[in-house]
Order: structure tokens, then sequence, then C-alpha cells
């Protein structure tokens, strides 16, 4: 059983961040804690036009590459289950142009948690042999993408077969 983070961590921004706002300390579930975290910063985001919402997107996961390696390096640990910023980064991703409706969000967030979960090739990969932060954000960025290509797919078939 990894220990927990020290509390103190959360005063310093970064560590802050990295830790989702402190949702990252959820004693069962942190991923899933940090991941539902994340659903009022989407919703802000799904106020922005798509291109706007998609550079912020970008900026958020190249911050993340760093807040969570230096989170990652404060631990002594690579991806500590406490570090979820991984998991905001992911969850954004996979609603990014998700069609309106609070159904959507759900299917979107349970498809990135499966894939985040599972880790199906080639996400189990980059998961094992990529480190430091970009490992740590890479996994969960392409299980946001794998979520993402699933949500749009049935978006258009239900658009589709309307």
């Amino acid at each position: 059983m990894m220990m927990r983070p020290p509390l103190t961590l959360l005063r310093d921004p970064g560590h802050f961040l990295a830790l989702g706002f402190g949702s990252g300390y959820a004693p069962r579930a942190p991923g899933t804690a940090g991941t539902l975290t994340a659903i009022p910063l989407w919703w802000l985001m799904s106020l922005l036009p798509a291109w706007a919402y998609g550079i912020l997107l970008l900026l958020i996961s190249i911050l993340g590459v760093w807040l969570c390696g230096r989170t990652a390096r404060a631990l002594g640990t690579h991806d500590h289950p406490a570090i979820v910023w991984d998991e905001f980064a992911g969850l954004l991703l996979s609603l990014w142009l998700a069609p309106a409706g609070w159904i959507w969000v759900v299917l979107g967030f349970g498809l990135f948690r499966l894939f985040d979960i599972v880790k199906p090739w080639p996400i189990r990969v980059l998961d094992r042999q990529v480190k430091g932060g970009l490992g740590i954000m890479a996994d969960d960025l392409l299980a946001g993408l794998f979520a993402w290509l699933c949500l749009q797919a049935i978006a258009w078939g239900v658009a589709y077969a309307a």
C-alpha cells in the first residue's frame, strides 16, 4: 500500500494542482475522485468556443507534464496515485466537442475511466515505458483520446440514426 502524501504539499500551488485540489487524497479510487473533481473545470471550459477549449486543453496538458513530474519527484515515486492532474487532462480531452447534455458527460466520464483503468495497448505500453511527468500524462491523454473517439463515434451514430 502506498503511503499518503503529506498534507503540507497542498500549500504549494503546483502540488495543489497536481494533487487535483486535494482530490487525489481520496482514500479509495483517487483517480476517479480526481476525474469527478475535473467536471466543474470541464463545465467552465465547455462555455468556450471549441478552438479556445482546444488551446486551453493543450496548455493544461503541457503544464501537467511539469506539475506531475515535479510532484512525483517530491513524493519520491513515479505516478503516485494521489497525482491526478493527468486525470483532469484526460477527462477534458474525452469531453472536447461532446454534444450538450449530462448523458454525454456521464458517458465520456465512464469511457475515460474504463480506458484509464483497463489500459489496453498501447496505453499500457506508455504507462510502463515512459517515465517522469511526460509518462504520467501520456497514458491518461491517450485514454482520453480513446474515450473521445468512442464518444464522437457514438454521437455520430445517434445523430445519423435520428
